[in-house]
Parts: C-alpha cells; structure tokens; sequence
C-alpha cells in the first residue's frame, strides 16, 4: 500500500464518519460542524488527485459562505424553542431500507470496479495554469457568456436592494 492510498482511506473514513454525525446529530450546530468536516476531506482528496484550485474553491465557496449561510439560519431559527416532532416508525423503517439498498449498490459497484485509488495523479490536471488554457482557448465564449450573465444578475441585486430617496419638505 502506497502513501497516497493510505492517506484516501484515512480522508474517506474520516469523511463517511463526519457526513453521519452531520444527519445523525441531534444538535444542529454539530450537524453543521460535521458537515464542515466532511468539506475539508473533500477538499483533501481533490488535492490528492492533483485539483488543487478544486480544494481551494471548495474551501472558500462551500466550507466558507455556505456554512456561514447555515448557521445563520440557524441562529436566526432559534431551534431550541421548538419542541421535538415525533415521526413515525414506517418513515425510519424506509430510511433504513433506502440506506441498506443504496450501501449494497455501492458494495456491488466497488466490486465491479476494482480499484479506486489512482497510484499516481496525472501531470497538470486540475492546476490553474491548464484550467485558464482551457477556458481561454476552447471555452472562451462560454466564460465571457457566463462572466457578462453574472455581471448582470450583480447589478440586478445591487438595483433591487436599492432604496430610493424620499424628499422631504
């Protein structure tokens, strides 16, 4: 067993680990902290396959702003004044038949597989440097279709955000 297998084994227990306390925990500030866990081993296995902006925008778009967002609904929700809704034994016996089926498909694939992890990364996949070639040669229309749709959508929100002033006598 190589360095890098290792390495994935260990990120991807730690990731299953942190994506169950993230459904499992009955305190939503620990769901949230799980899932911030679950983001940082994504982000460590895009920088094991040689995707280092990937881990980079991971990290910034979704452990960054998303888990921001989620806790301040959080807050903002106050759950703790809210008394606790019972739900049936039927919607868990579903839930843990929808979970065993969808573990034996993903046991069944893996067999059919074979290996995952990849001995070595290959050169150049997923650096900045090969992604700007290939936005700015072949995807060049679409990444200036893109960056003018965006630009317009942030002055539509700065423009519906805008308030306007009253005059007063």
């Amino acid at each position: 067993m190589e360095l890098n297998e290792i390495i994935f084994y260990i990120l991807a227990f730690i990731g299953i680990v942190a994506a169950l306390v993230t459904v499992t925990a009955n305190n939503p500030i620990y769901s949230i902290l799980g899932l911030i866990v679950c983001f940082f081993t994504i982000s460590a296995h895009f920088v094991l396959m040689n995707a280092q902006f990937l881990a980079m925008v991971n990290i910034i778009v979704y452990a960054g702003a998303i888990i921001v967002l989620f806790l301040f609904v959080v807050m903002m929700m106050n759950l703790n004044d809210l008394p606790r809704v019972k739900t049936h034994i039927l919607w868990k016996v579903a839930g843990v038949v929808g979970a065993g089926g969808l573990m034996l498909i993903l046991v069944a694939s893996l067999k059919v597989s074979g290996n995952l992890v990849q001995a070595q990364p290959v050169a150049n996949i997923g650096l900045i440097h090969t992604l700007g070639k290939v936005l700015m040669n072949e995807f060049l229309v679409p990444f200036i279709m893109t960056s003018i749709l965006l630009n317009s959508a942030m002055i539509g929100a700065v423009l519906l955000t805008k308030r306007e002033k009253r005059i007063q006598k």
